[in-house]
């Protein structure tokens, strides 16, 4: 377990950070640009792993378990996220029998 908090700590926290922002950059572009939900809820999860992977790069960075534990919190808001989110899409595709944004605007009235 100490060489992979000595590894971790090799690398520059700049490198985490800037791979962590192109990260959720691609998940934001993903949400803006994409009109398929499950591309967009995706595109969510994207930007939740990367918030993920910063928290936990700080944490071990700092030496304080604070983040990680921050971290499964996160992830089963993930979890519940997608739980939820698959069942509206399931609903919504068998009403319009499509996955697209526009469609939803058919369910209005």
């Amino acid at each position: 377990m100490e060489t992979i908090v000595q590894n971790i700590q090799g690398v520059p926290l700049n490198h985490y950070i800037l791979f962590c922002s192109v990260i959720f950059a691609i998940g934001v572009m993903g949400v803006l640009i994409r009109r398929n939900v499950i591309i967009i809820m995706m595109s969510i999860e994207l930007m939740l792993n990367s918030v993920n992977l910063l928290l936990t790069a700080f944490s071990v960075h700092n030496g304080d378990p604070a983040g990680q534990v921050f971290v499964f919190f996160i992830m089963a808001l993930a979890a519940a996220e997608v739980a939820v989110g698959l069942a509206i899409i399931v609903m919504v595709y068998r009403n319009t029998r499509s996955v697209d944004i526009n469609a939803l605007n058919r369910l209005r009235g």
